[in-house]
């Protein structure tokens, strides 16, 4: 008669099956969750400005503090001609 195949002690499908299972649970048990993190200037002063096509923006007041001024009292044309806009 045939001998029975040798059982061999390696990973079988029967012993894969609770491992795959258990890997899915991390999630829902929050063992894979990661820490958030949190900004730390979210107290940060904003002001409300309008762009030259009438929308509102919102722009950070230290970055007005440390904007260059390159020239007082410039004209919309010729802002617009130094961007490269036509009018």
């Amino acid at each position: 008669m045939k001998d029975k195949p040798e059982h061999k002690e390696g990973l079988s499908r029967r012993k894969m099956i609770p491992l795959l299972g258990s890997s899915l649970l991390l999630p829902i048990l929050g063992l894979g969750q990661t820490e958030k993190v949190i900004p730390e200037n979210m107290e940060e002063e904003y002001e409300i400005l309008l762009r030259a096509d009438g929308k509102a923006v919102k722009v950070k007041k230290s970055s007005i503090e440390n904007a260059k001024v390159v020239k007082k009292g410039l004209s919309n044309s010729s802002l617009l001609r130094w961007l490269g806009k036509k009018l």
